[in-house]
């Protein structure tokens, strides 16, 4: 999963990011914007995850939404 295509196209992948991860407001993911340090970050604070298990699930994430 290319960042720069999923910030570019925000948007549309906000819905399969409010799917993973279902407490992530609205609001939260206008702050994301794509980026994907800022998601991994949002799960951290939102879910109580290390750094580590936050990149963890964005590369499950990520496999499961291969182009």
């Amino acid at each position: 999963m290319n960042w720069d295509i999923v910030e570019g196209n925000w948007k549309q992948f906000k819905g399969m990011v409010k799917a993973e991860w279902g407490k992530l407001t609205d609001d939260h993911l206008d702050v994301i914007a794509g980026k994907r340090d800022a998601l991994a970050g949002r799960i951290q604070e939102i879910y109580g995850t290390t750094k580590e298990e936050a990149e963890e699930q964005i590369k499950k994430f990520e496999e499961r939404n291969k182009d």
